[in-house]
C-alpha cells in the first residue's frame, strides 16, 4: 500500500512541480520508502512508496512507458495469469512490478482493463496519445481514492483528502448533508464526504477525464441471479476452502514479516489457520498474531479461544492489553489521519494492534473484517422455510438454536417463526382483525430513532427523512429473503467506509491492512451458494465450519457465542478520561447546536454506561467524534490542516 496523487488542468494550464511535491509530501506517512513526481505540461502524477511485496522493492513510480504514465497503489493477485495473457514472460530482466502489469493491461484492453484485474488497487494512467486520465478503484474499496472536479477545469485526486488541500483552488467547505448522514448512521452513499465538492470514487468504478468527457461508471457488479451447480455439502465446503485459501495466499506476498489479527472468532482464526499452514509449506518465518485481551473486562475477553489457536503452533503470538487503551487517547492524531469523523468505536483498539505489529517489523497485516458480510450467518433461511411451509426442517433448526444459543427458548422461536411468519398468515384477514380487537393490540407510533438527537430544523434543512428512505435497501422480489440479505450486505456502504478507515489507520504505522474476505472470487461464490449451506442443527455459517474444521481448534470451529467488545469500549471511555465529555455534551463551544437537539442530548447522556455498547451509546459516540473533529478543524494550524469553512453551502 502506498500513496498516490495527481492533478490535471483540463484548460491547458501547466502543473507546477512544486505543487505536486507538496501533495506528495502531505502523504509522507503513506510511503516512507521513497517519493517521486512526474509532470508533463498540464498533467502531474505523484507517488509515495511503501515496500511490501518483493516486486515493490525495485518498483519506481510514477512509471512512464511511451505515451502512458501510471501511478498506482496496488496489489495484483492474478499476476501469473496476466503475465501470460499479456505476453510479458520474456520482456523483463527483473520481476515485474504490479504497476507494470496494470500499464500493460491498459495498453491491451484500454478502459476495460480493471475488469481483468484481481486484487486491491487504486490507480491513475495518463494516456498522452488520447489526452485521457484514466482512474480505477478495486471491487470493495480496499484502496482509497478521493477527487475534486472543479468549475475551473481542474481535476485532482489523492489517496487521502488532505493531499487535495495542497491546491488553493480546492474548496474546504463543510458538507452538512454528510454530517446528517453521520449522525443518522446512513452509509450507503459511497461517493459523499464531509467536504463540499470532494468525492470518493466508488468501489468497482472507473473514472475518465478528458477535455470533452467526464465519466464515472461501474466496471463490475455482483450478479444476484447466479446460482452454483447442485452439489453435496462436502463438495461445497471443498470449493469454499479452495477459494478462501487462494484469497489468503495471495495476501501473503510480502518481503517483510506478516501479521494477522487473532480475536478468537471464526473469521480471524480461519485466516490464521490457513496462513500459518501456507507459510510453513513455503518454509517462511512464522506468522505473527496480534490479539487484544481484556483482563479487566471479562465480558469482552476471548483469551481461551485465542490460546487454542496459538497452541496449534506455527505462529508467534503477541498480546495487547486493550482494556488499558482509551478511544480518546490519541484522538487528534486519529482525526488528522482520517480527515473526517468516523463512527468506528473500536478504531483505537486496531491502532493498538497496528502499533504492536510495527514494532515487530510487520508491513502486511491480515484482518477478518467483512466475514459477516461476505459469508453471512444465514439466519434468514429460517424465514424462507417458514414462508415456504417447510415445517419439519424449520422446527428442527429452531430446536437446534434453542439448544445451542443462549437466551432463546424453543416456544418463543416457534411463536416467532412458525406462527408469526407462516401459520398466522393463513388466517383470514377478518379473523385477524377480530383477534387484535379482542387482545386490544395496537401498533405504537415511535419517532425515527435514527435522528432522535438531531436538531429538528437541521433534519428539515437537509431533507434527512428522504435520505433515510432512499438509503433503505429495496428487496428484489424474485430473490428469497436470505439471498436478499446476502446481496444487501455485500452492497452496503459500511464496507468501503470501514476499509478506508482501516487503510488510513494502518498507514499511520506504515502497515498495509489486507482483508481476505474482500476478495471478488469469494464474494461471488458466497452469494451464489445455496442458503441451506449456512444453517445446520441451530449453527450458523456452516460452510465455514465444514471447510475449515481441519484448520481450527474444535472449540473455535464449533463455538456459537462471541465476545462483546462494546463492554470494553464503554469501560475504557468512562474510566480512563482523557477529554472532558461533560464539556462536549454541554456544547460549550457552540459547534454542535446547529446539528444536535441539545436539550435531548443532555437528558440522554446520563444513560451512557459501560455495561454494553448500545445503539444509544453509539449515537453519543458519533456526536463526540463530530464535536472533536469540528473543534480540531477550527483550531489546527493551517499548515497541517486548512481550516474548515463551517456553514451549509448549497
Amino acid at each position: 500500500m502506498s500513496g498516490i496523487v495527481g492533478t490535471y488542468y483540463i484548460d491547458g494550464r501547466p502543473v507546477e512541480p512544486t505543487m505536486m511535491t507538496n501533495m506528495v509530501d502531505r502523504l509522507a506517512h503513506r510511503g516512507p520508502d521513497g517519493a517521486d513526481i512526474w509532470t508533463s505540461g498540464n498533467v502531474g502524477l505523484g507517488h509515495r512508496m511503501l515496500w511490501t511485496t518483493p516486486e515493490s522493492l525495485t518498483e519506481q513510480l510514477p512509471l512512464q512507458r511511451g505515451a502512458l504514465t501510471i501511478t498506482a497503489d496496488a496489489r495484483i493477485d492474478n499476476r501469473d495469469e496476466l503475465i501470460v495473457a499479456l505476453e510479458l514472460e520474456s520482456h523483463a530482466s527483473k520481476p515485474l512490478a504490479d504497476s507494470e502489469i496494470i500499464l500493460a493491461a491498459y495498453e491491451k484492453w484500454g478502459e476495460r482493463c480493471p475488469e481483468k484485474l484481481l486484487g486491491d488497487f487504486a490507480f491513475a494512467i495518463w494516456d498522452g496519445r488520447n489526452q485521457i486520465l484514466f482512474c480505477a478503484r478495486d471491487y470493495f474499496g480496499a484502496r482509497p481514492f478521493y477527487y475534486h472536479y472543479g468549475p475551473r477545469k481542474l481535476f485532482t485526486f489523492s489517496s487521502e483528502i488532505k493531499g487535495l488541500f495542497c491546491l488553493p483552488q480546492v474548496p474546504q467547505r463543510l458538507n452538512e448533508v454528510r454530517v446528517g448522514d453521520h449522525l443518522a448512521s446512513l452509509l450507503n452513499d459511497k461517493a459523499i464526504t464531509f467536504y463540499q465538492d470532494i468525492f470518493r470514487l466508488p468501489p468497482a468504478h472507473r473514472l475518465i477525464v478528458s477535455p470533452n468527457r467526464f465519466l464515472i461508471e461501474p466496471f463490475w457488479s455482483l450478479d444476484p441471479n447466479r446460482e452454483l451447480e447442485p452439489a453435496s455439502a462436502t463438495e461445497y465446503a471443498e470449493a469454499y476452502l479452495d477459494i478462501f485459501s487462494k484469497a489468503v495466499k495471495c495476501r501473503l506476498r510480502s518481503a517483510y514479516p506478516i501479521g494477522s489479527a487473532l480475536s478468537g472468532g471464526l473469521d480471524s482464526s480461519s485466516i490464521v489457520g490457513v496462513a500459518q499452514a501456507e507459510l510453513a509449506q513455503q518454509n517462511r518465518d512464522p506468522l505473527h498474531t496480534f490479539s487484544a485481551v481484556f483482563d479487566d473486562v471479562p465480558e469482552s475477553d476471548e483469551r481461551p479461544y485465542i490460546q487454542a489457536v496459538i497452541d496449534r503452533g506455527g505462529v508467534q503470538p503477541h498480546f495487547v492489553r486493550a482494556d488499558r487503551l482509551n478511544p480518546l487517547t490519541q484522538i487528534e492524531k486519529m482525526l488528522w489521519h482520517q480527515d473526517e469523523p468516523f463512527a468506528t468505536p473500536n478504531l483505537f483498539m486496531h491502532c493498538g494492534l497496528y502499533s504492536a505489529a510495527q514494532q515487530q517489523g510487520v508491513r502486511v497485516f491480515l484482518d477478518g473484517y467483512m466475514g459477516d458480510n461476505v459469508v453471512c450467518h444465514g439466519w434468514e433461511y429460517l424465514i424462507d422455510l417458514a414462508q415456504a411451509d417447510q415445517y419439519y426442517p424449520l422446527i428442527k433448526q429452531l430446536y437446534g438454536i434453542a439448544k445451542r444459543q443462549p437466551g432463546y427458548s424453543f416456544p418463543s422461536l416457534l411463536k416467532s417463526y412458525l406462527w408469526e411468519l407462516s401459520l398466522k398468515q393463513k388466517i383470514p384477514n377478518i379473523l385477524k382483525k377480530a383477534w387484535r380487537r379482542s387482545r386490544r393490540q395496537t401498533s405504537p407510533v415511535t419517532p425515527e430513532d435514527n435522528y432522535a438527537l438531531i436538531n429538528p430544523s437541521f433534519v428539515e434543512r437537509i431533507s434527512l427523512p428522504s435520505r433515510l428512505r432512499a438509503d433503505k435497501y429495496k428487496p428484489l422480489p424474485y430473490l428469497s429473503v436470505s439471498k436478499n440479505r446476502r446481496f444487501r450486505d455485500l452492497l452496503s456502504g459500511d464496507m468501503p467506509l470501514a476499509l478506508e478507515i482501516a487503510s488510513k489507520a494502518g498507514m499511520s504505522f506504515a502497515i498495509e491492512p489486507t482483508f481476505p474476505f474482500a476478495d471478488r472470487r469469494l464474494a461471488e461464490f458466497c452469494l451464489a451458494l445455496p442458503s441451506d449451506q449456512r444453517i445446520q442443527d441451530g449453527r450458523s455459517r456452516m460452510i465455514v465450519r465444514r471447510a475449515l474444521h481441519n484448520h481450527l481448534p474444535s472449540n473455535v470451529c464449533w463455538r456459537s457465542d462471541k465476545g462483546n467488545l462494546g463492554y470494553n469500549f464503554c469501560h475504557t471511555l468512562i474510566t480512563q478520561k482523557h477529554i472532558d465529555l461533560q464539556a462536549i455534551f454541554s456544547d460549550e463551544s457552540g459547534q454542535l447546536e446547529p446539528y444536535i437537539d441539545l436539550s435531548r442530548l443532555r437528558s440522554t447522556k446520563k444513560d451512557f454506561n459501560y455495561e454494553k455498547l448500545s445503539e444509544k451509546n453509539l449515537a453519543l459516540w458519533q456526536i463526540i467524534v463530530l464535536s472533536l473533529w469540528l473543534g480540531y478543524q477550527q483550531n489546527e494550524q493551517p499548515a497541517l490542516s486548512p481550516r474548515l469553512q463551517i456553514g451549509y453551502v448549497q
